[in-house]
């Protein structure tokens, strides 16, 4: 009788009417239906960025041109290419669906991923610029012996490049699936097509041009998803996250009654009750994402260092003239992505409040069609309807191609430039044969990338980031900054310290949840935090400072006393444009 009264108390509390309970009882959902509206925008951006790609190529005569757009783009262009750059389908559909999962915890990411700029403005952006040529690794191998420094260069850009990929791969893919109602790997083999016409053709002129109009669309209609979203609670941030609250709590509520019934006759209404508002209220504040303390420290150095370490993101500092136009890019760089990350928090509790209870956006599970990286362009749907859910899939797939093609060029350049010709070639190759080298390298990118992009469908594409920003914060990130700022530094620590950060990241990512259980179908994990930068970056300082201290050789000493001619050239920028120019 007790079990009765408790079942019927429990019902009483109006949630078996509910959406989700009640999409659950009526078996298959319906198949998501094309989205023409949506296609003829993807058709038009895909035209777009061809004839881009196609004006890019005709400007697109040597390496300089390639990999840099020949040193001729503005501060405040390129800026806004940073910006869209770094603008990724992590930040965009990753961030706000973190936020949807986990509300205020999500956070992190946006928090994480801004910190990071102060540190490449002050420390980084003119240095590079006075230093580099192409790529990152001409940073670090100016004083240092160019082929063990390029080969570690080149090796932490490929790893980086790789996990960074899958993330891109994995939110394109699932998009078009929503929309096209094609297979996911049909999906994923399609943007890797196009990634690769891009950067073959355009390399870094078009890429910076898609990248460019990619930034302004994505800022435009992120804006307007936040204005329609505030504008149902009369522009009350308050509301909205009471109102996330409320539904949070109401979602708990029907996942915990159905626990009830089924496990636990002794639960009333008023536990279940005091529980579900338990769940509910959990989402304004820290744990539901992040557990313990090393693990926040760990994350959030990975987020906040591994930006400094991202070579994409250093590439694009070869594309201006100066280092006063590097410094004029990260600040407007840092106003774009900043007002960027307080949209994404409010379109994660948009999502919250608009989406999570539709049944128009659920599958017969309660679950979000197309996955939980989905929910941004299903809020989309619904503050705009099919236009506009049709102009943010498009600008999400642009994001996403964008970045990509930054990514795959980034990785190519890695490859060309560093190993083969620097390290194999010693500096005897002319430009045809180093771009012929880049473009092979290009294809073979766009290969690895769709392989990988299907392997990881189902993991959230923010924390796949995560992963690569934690493997530049172990590896890129303290040779760049040691080798600039400390004059001891060798090329021994350098190396040796370098590979003992990136192999530390890489052996403690794979133990870690995210491919030791959910990839590889391991039971528990070995390594039990969520990210491994505390670990892999204090490995990669120490190794570079330990083995720098320890190198006594001749050649050593020579690097010391080229320390004062790289200290002046990278703070006052004397022979860099010379140099570039070669």
């Amino acid at each position: 009788m007790k079990k009765l009264t408790n079942t019927l108390a429990l019902a009483g509390l109006g949630l078996l009417s509910s959406p989700v309970f009640a999409a659950a009882l009526e078996g298959q959902a319906e198949k998501q239906a094309t989205n023409w509206t949506a296609i003829i925008m993807f058709g038009a951006f895909v035209l777009l960025t061809l004839w881009i790609t196609k004006w890019a190529a005709s400007k697109t005569k040597t390496a300089a041109d390639f990999y840099t757009a020949g040193g001729g783009i503005t501060g405040f262009q390129n800026g806004l290419a940073i910006a869209g750059d770094y603008m990724s389908a992590a930040s965009f559909l990753g961030i706000s669906a973190a936020v949807f999962a986990n509300g205020y915890d999500g956070l992190i990411y946006s928090i994480g991923f801004l910190v990071g700029w102060p540190i490449i403005m002050f420390l980084m952006a003119e240095r590079l610029r006075n230093l580099g040529k192409f790529t990152f690794a001409d940073v670090a191998a100016y004083r240092f012996q160019a082929t063990p420094i390029r080969a570690l260069a080149a090796s932490g850009t490929l790893v980086v490049v790789a996990f960074y990929l899958i993330a891109q791969m994995v939110g394109a893919g699932q998009l078009i699936k929503l929309l096209f109602g094609l297979d996911y790997w049909m999906a994923v083999v399609l943007v890797g097509i196009l990634m690769m016409v891009y950067v073959l053709f355009g390399g870094m002129t078009a890429t910076t041009w898609v990248q460019i109009i990619k930034a302004v669309l994505l800022l435009s209609g992120a804006s307007f998803m936040v204005f329609m979203v505030l504008a149902k609670y009369g522009f009350s941030p308050e509301a909205l996250f009471a109102d996330a609250v409320r539904i949070k709590t109401d979602l708990a509520a029907k996942g915990l009654l159905a626990k009830a019934l089924e496990t636990d006759p002794s639960a009333t209404a008023e536990t279940v009750a005091a529980a579900a508002a338990a769940k509910g209220q959990s989402i304004m504040g820290p744990g539901s994402f992040i557990k313990d303390p090393i693990s926040a420290i760990s994350f959030g150095m990975a987020l906040m260092f591994g930006t400094a370490g991202l070579p994409h993101i250093l590439m694009r500092f070869f594309t201006v003239p100066d280092g006063k136009e590097a410094r004029k890019s990260v600040f407007w760089a840092t106003t774009w992505i900043g007002y960027f990350y307080i949209l994404t928090f409010i379109i994660g509790f948009g999502a919250i409040v608009l989406v999570g209870t539709n049944p128009e956006f659920l599958d017969a599970k309660g679950v979000l069609k197309g996955g939980g990286n989905m929910a941004a362009i299903h809020l989309a749907n619904a503050v705009g309807g099919n236009v506009f859910l049709g102009f943010i899939s498009a600008v999400a797939f642009a994001t996403i191609l964008a970045v990509v093609a930054g990514l795959t060029l980034s990785g190519a350049s890695a490859v060309s430039h560093d190993l083969y010709a620097s390290v194999f070639r010693h500096g005897n190759v002319d430009s045809a044969t180093e771009m012929r080298v880049s473009k092979m390298t290009t294809v073979a990118l766009g290969i690895i990338a769709v392989v990988l992009g299907i392997a990881f469908e189902k993991q959230n594409i923010a924390f796949m980031v995560s992963l690569a920003f934690a493997i530049a914060a172990s590896a890129n990130f303290p040779v760049l900054f040691m080798s600039v700022l400390w004059k001891d530094c060798t090329t021994k620590g350098a190396f040796y310290g370098g590979f003992l950060g990136l192999i530390t990241a890489v052996v403690l990512t794979v133990l870690s949840k995210s491919i030791w259980v959910d990839i590889l179908g391991n039971k528990t994990e070995i390594f039990p935090y969520a990210s491994p930068a505390l670990f892999s970056m204090a490995a990669g300082f120490i190794g570079i400072w330990l083995f720098s201290l320890m190198d006594r050789s001749e050649q050593a000493a020579k690097e010391r006393v080229a320390y004062l001619d790289q200290e002046i050239r990278s703070e006052t920028g004397i022979g860099a444009a010379a140099a570039s120019s070669h």
